[in-house]
């Protein structure tokens, strides 16, 4: 009996004990709630206070290689945003977290812009890292890509989503003599001053660490002078912390200024998605991306929905390129903008491809050989990976332009041409359909345009908060062309509509 009683004794006590911590926990927890309640929607400290009470939050890491982790020995565990996982999750044990990796090595902030839709606000990102500063030049101050960077920012704060943007070095910057000269560095960080953002300068601090003789380059980067290894991942993950941290204590929010410090370029912008095109020129059918590639954050199946293919191959039975020849037709739209960018897939058997402005062909650009007027369609020799080259800037955007793509084969071997997209942005960046019959040979260029309807995107006016609104609404994701509007075309004479597809 003695012995019982005791028994009966503790079951007491550590009941009574168990009342008493969950009566603690619900005090922390509705103390949590209530800080929550408190911050201000949007804020660094709203998100701390959520992710202290244990809510489900999302985080995408935005950018390139530098935020995939190229180098480092696993980039699912020891890139930079593995280290940042492994910080919040230690930070905020009780917090439910969903980590996204929205990065393609290789693209600066111009592809970033057509980007933003599909690969960061369809997650409903609670909070976002921000790269680019790198691919952008951090020594250059190009207009261009200051309008692009700062359109992503401006997005992402109208839709009321913190942001740290992260400063990450090439070996080769860190000198601190260079510092001063590093002009997209001083950008980058009066934007963030500008939008309430955080900031994570790796830059910076790392030329400091190397003076001081506490790192040296040869630890951090030890394969290429372009991405570092593991000691170097962790090092821009301190950084990203520590610009995190400060941002949460200042209580940061998001906020937009009146005007753009760098132009309204691409606050117009339209990602056209060639897939959803009423008709396609002869040689040109609907694809997938493949499953496969050189690089993981390359693989295009990640990055795109689908595509169109010009084949100088018909298919034989199974769907492959076949022996027989066949006949393709250049793509024309009609275009009223400032850039174009052309976004697709680049594989192994990718053929080369022309491009004409208003009947002129584009030369001078990046993905083009000295006084050559085509464009590389095989970047990446004998694997998978993306395609992007931009084919216009600073056009007249008040004046339709024609463009044209026009295919370059090899007639000794079976080829390809994989396009996902036209971007546009600027003026109202729209993309009406081809101007004249498709079938039309190339000479004739000087005829007159057949008057066309078309596609259209508006400047981005954005919701109370993007994240609220259904997945299906966002560019990209199945459903989205259907609630903008019809895609309307004059494909081979067939009959044009009237209705416009807007943002």
């Amino acid at each position: 009996m003695p012995g019982q009683l005791s028994h009966t004794k503790q079951t007491m006590m550590m009941s009574t004990t168990q009342r008493v911590l969950l009566a603690i926990a619900a005090t922390v927890l509705v103390a949590s709630t209530t800080l929550a309640a408190e911050a201000q929607r949007g804020s660094f400290a709203e998100f701390d206070a959520r992710a202290g009470a244990g809510a489900r939050l999302n985080v995408v890491f935005f950018g390139a290689s530098l935020t995939w982790g190229a180098n480092a020995s696993d980039p699912v565990e020891t890139s930079y945003r593995a280290v940042m996982r492994d910080r919040f999750e230690q930070e905020y044990p009780a917090a439910h977290f969903r980590f996204r990796d929205a990065a393609i090595g290789g693209p600066d902030s111009q592809l970033g812009v057509f980007r933003l839709d599909r690969d960061v606000l369809a997650h409903k990102p609670d909070l976002v890292f921000v790269d680019f500063t790198a691919n952008d030049d951090i020594n250059s101050a190009d207009p261009e890509t200051l309008a692009s960077y700062e359109s992503i920012l401006r997005r992402l704060a109208g839709a009321d989503i913190p942001v740290v943007q992260v400063a990450f070095p090439f070996k080769w910057d860190i000198e601190t003599a260079k510092l001063p000269k590093m002009k997209r560095l001083v950008a980058h960080r009066a934007l963030a001053d500008t939008y309430g953002n955080g900031w994570g300068d790796a830059v910076t601090r790392i030329c400091r660490e190397v003076d001081a003789g506490r790192l040296t380059r040869e630890k951090l980067w030890v394969t290429d002078g372009a991405h570092p290894h593991d000691p170097g991942y962790r090092e821009f993950a301190a950084d990203a912390w520590d610009g995190y941290q400060a941002a949460v204590k200042s209580r940061l929010a998001p906020r937009v200024p009146p005007q753009p410090l760098h132009g309204a370029t691409y606050m117009a912008q339209r990602r056209v998605r060639l897939a959803d095109l009423p008709a396609l020129p002869e040689g040109w059918s609907k694809g997938r991306p493949n499953l496969t590639a050189v690089n993981h954050d390359w693989l295009m199946s990640r990055w795109l929905d689908d595509l169109i293919v010009a084949r100088n191959r018909k298919p034989d039975e199974p769907g492959t390129p076949g022996k027989e020849a066949q006949p393709v037709q250049p793509l024309r739209l009609k275009v009223e903008a400032t850039a174009i960018l052309l976004f697709g897939e680049s594989t192994a058997d990718s053929c080369r491809f022309r491009v004409l402005v208003d009947g002129v062909a584009v030369t001078g650009k990046g993905g083009q050989e000295k006084g050559a007027d085509w464009f590389k369609g095989n970047r990446w020799k004998t694997g998978n990976g993306f395609l992007l080259w931009e084919v216009a800037r600073s056009l007249d955007p008040s004046v339709p332009h024609l463009l044209e793509i026009e295919p370059v084969f090899d007639s000794g071997k079976a080829q390809e041409l994989k396009l996902e997209s036209i971007c546009v942005a600027g003026g109202k960046a729209p993309i009406p359909p081809p101007a004249r019959s498709l079938n039309r040979p190339m000479a004739v260029r000087s005829r007159p345009a057949r008057k066309a309807n078309s596609f259209q995107a508006t400047p981005f006016s954005p919701p109370s908060s993007l994240r609220h609104l259904p997945r299906q609404g966002y560019e990209g994701q199945e459903g989205f062309d259907r609630q903008a509007g019809p895609v309307t075309g004059s494909f081979n004479g067939l009959h044009p509509k009237s209705n416009f597809l807007a943002i």
